[in-house]
């Protein structure tokens, strides 16, 4: 089967693996695995960012940083698509007692003037108080689309003048950054906190880093400890996300490439009404006149996994296991259908 259900199916490379295998560890509780306090370190400097904190996923550091941010009652702009509303369990009413304010942004990507404008009266005490503005880059349900840095340089502004926090889900901000050739300390310079996710584009078996200054994560350690997310030898685990920071970052562009001959592909078929514009490694396709199970049924047997998205929609993910001789394959399933 070629999986392209997302690009966390990924298995670890040999080289991953040798890495994981000759690591040092310690106990990362007492801040003694040396592999990790690494990673964290290496992290934040490449970010301009003060301190980093390692944890099991991509949803725990972002809850982290919406607990740390904020107190029960307060209220989070983001965009209706966003993760952390969407994929979360619910979980920045359950652990932070936060609610939404649920944007429509350009698939999925918010303005500056949208911030401005959905952001409570603080004296107003019916109202919950504006307290985060969550974005996310690249921007899952909108196709990984990819935010214009000076879009985000103005929501900066807005949030400085009201004061309130500004948090990245950057999940794939790598695979953001590849494309655009921005330097990753432009983002430390804009955030209040970052969630870096390793296992999806970059290969990792497991692990996120949370970014932010060094009171943030001093806090945030509080949180994951809380939250249960306290490891010990997880120093083999940073390894791999190490070995991916060194071997699969530029190689993303081999992903983009290819899930644009997908996004090709899948516009020409008569049951597709739309394509999203592919700009990163995620593809979706809405339908018309088929559901996205039957397609689906039919794209397996065929040999070519992908999942629903919507109820019109389909999604592929290109990712590290995904060659050239899978593509000119599912290609060939494309065009069968």
């Amino acid at each position: 089967m070629i999986d392209l259900r997302s690009d966390t199916v990924t298995r670890p490379t040999q080289g991953m693996l040798q890495a994981m295998i000759a690591a040092e560890v310690g106990d990362d509780v007492f801040g003694s695995d040396p592999t990790v306090n690494e990673l964290q370190e290496r992290v934040a400097a490449m970010f301009g960012m003060e301190a980093a904190l390692f944890c099991p996923s991509g949803t725990m550091t972002n809850q982290i940083a919406l607990r740390v941010a904020s107190k029960p009652q307060d209220e989070v702009i983001c965009d209706k698509r966003s993760h952390i509303y969407l994929y979360e369990g619910g979980g920045m009413a359950y652990n932070s007692m936060l609610s939404p304010k649920l944007l429509d942004g350009d698939r999925g990507r918010l303005t500056a003037e949208m911030v401005a404008s959905n952001i409570n009266n603080p004296d107003d005490i019916h109202l919950p108080r504006t307290r985060i503005v969550g974005l996310e880059n690249t921007m899952n349900k909108g196709g990984g689309c990819i935010y214009d840095l000076a879009e985000i340089q103005r929501i900066r502004q807005v949030c400085d003048a009201h004061g309130l926090w500004l948090h990245l889900d950057g999940a794939r901000l790598f695979n953001a950054l590849v494309e655009t050739g921005e330097d990753p300390k432009e983002y430390g310079k804009q955030f209040d906190s970052i969630s870096i996710c390793f296992s999806k584009g970059l290969g990792a078996p497991v692990g996120s880093v949370l970014l932010g200054s060094r009171e943030t994560i001093r806090e945030a350690k509080r949180v994951r400890k809380v939250l249960g997310g306290g490891m010990r030898q997880v120093g083999y685990l940073a390894a791999a996300c190490d070995y991916a920071l060194d071997h699969h970052i530029d190689r993303l562009k081999e992903d983009h490439e290819r899930a644009r001959v997908l996004g090709d592909e899948m516009s020409k078929k008569s049951f597709v009404k739309e394509v999203l514009p592919v700009e990163t490694n995620i593809v979706i396709a809405e339908l018309e006149g088929i559901t996205p199970a039957s397609l689906l049924a039919e794209l397996s047997e065929a040999g070519l996994e992908a999942v629903p998205f919507g109820p019109t929609a389909i999604r592929y993910v290109t990712h590290l296991d995904f060659n050239d001789d899978q593509l000119s394959k599912a290609v060939t399933i494309i065009k069968n259908l």
